[in-house]
């Protein structure tokens, strides 16, 4: 069965963006080393790992927006569900095909649905992150979390239901410490 995991990464003081995010800048004024963790072969081990045991990503529509849905590959090579208010016919980017659901919860079942068996990941956004933990969909966080502080951006967690974590694992790698927690 497909669990949910929410994967993100984020900066010592709370902030998935540096101050100002927007189309050009989709990490915000100082955001860019928030991933600078991919860049070594430890952390591109962690993310090929995490791909592998994913069969679906759901991520928001300013993601896919800020990313042009990653450019012509389509970067997932696994089918996307994009949540937003403006439905629109799905894109096929290669072996990826971004399908537009309305609502965290109906892209969650779709996701699950598509996933044959294998893990649905949250990749995109705060917002969406944090109405996945507020609707109780989450089974797993993951927070990849960068050395940095960034004083000021997109928070990760803005108020919003409690949920009670349980530590799992933490991996260092040599640009961040990535901490998974069982939801629930």
């Amino acid at each position: 069965m497909s669990d949910v995991e929410i994967n993100i990464t984020v900066s010592v003081d709370g902030f998935v963006t540096g101050p100002d995010p927007g189309p050009h800048q989709g990490l915000g004024a100082g955001g860019e080393p928030l991933h600078d963790w991919l860049e070594h072969p430890a952390g591109r081990a962690l993310s090929a790992a995490t791909f592998a045991a994913a069969g679906a990503v759901v991520t928001s529509r300013t993601v896919y927006d800020v990313t042009s849905g990653w450019g012509d590959d389509g970067f997932y090579h696994m089918p996307v569900f994009v949540v937003t208010h403006r439905v629109e016919p799905p894109v096929r980017k290669s072996d990826t095909t971004f399908t537009f659901v309305d609502g965290v919860a109906p892209a969650i079942a779709a996701a699950k649905a598509a996933a044959g068996g294998k893990d649905v990941h949250v990749m995109g956004g705060a917002s969406i992150a944090q109405q996945v933990l507020a609707a109780g969909l989450a089974d797993r966080l993951r927070l990849h979390v960068a050395p940095m502080l960034l004083g000021a951006g997109t928070p990760l967690f803005a108020g919003g239901a409690p949920a009670a974590l349980t530590h799992v694992e933490t991996v260092d790698t040599p640009s961040a410490t990535h901490i998974t927690y069982r939801v629930g």
